[in-house]
């Protein structure tokens, strides 16, 4: 299975407890990463858009607000999704694994 990109996987983090909207899944991400991954509109919905054509969101269509004048766009992980998020985790802990056997630590402090 190919690499996600980084805003592929925090959307499929976003979703994998439970369905949300666009918005909510730009904040959730944004909260998931202490914010330090910022997804503007068009890379979300640019990404949501290969996910669905990749089969890994399902789009579940639009849904009233209440309290509000606007309808959104719901989605939702799929089965495949899940095996991909799980893949690419299963990528970065052996990346994380490799860079510990090298002697690669963390910084603290920024530097």
């Amino acid at each position: 299975m190919k690499p996600l990109t980084p805003p592929v996987f925090h959307i499929l983090l976003a979703l994998a407890d439970g369905e949300r909207h666009g918005y909510a899944i730009m904040q959730d991400v944004l909260h998931q990463t202490n914010g330090q991954v910022h997804l503007g509109p068009g890379t979300l919905y640019g990404c949501l858009k290969r996910m669905l054509t990749a089969g890994l969101v399902q789009d579940l269509g639009e849904r009233a607000v209440p309290g509000a004048d606007e309808r959104r766009r719901y989605y939702r992980i799929t089965g495949s999704g899940r095996e991909a998020a799980a893949a690419e985790m299963d990528r970065m802990a052996s990346a994380l694994e490799a860079a510990r056997i090298k002697g690669v630590t963390s910084f603290e402090g920024g530097r």
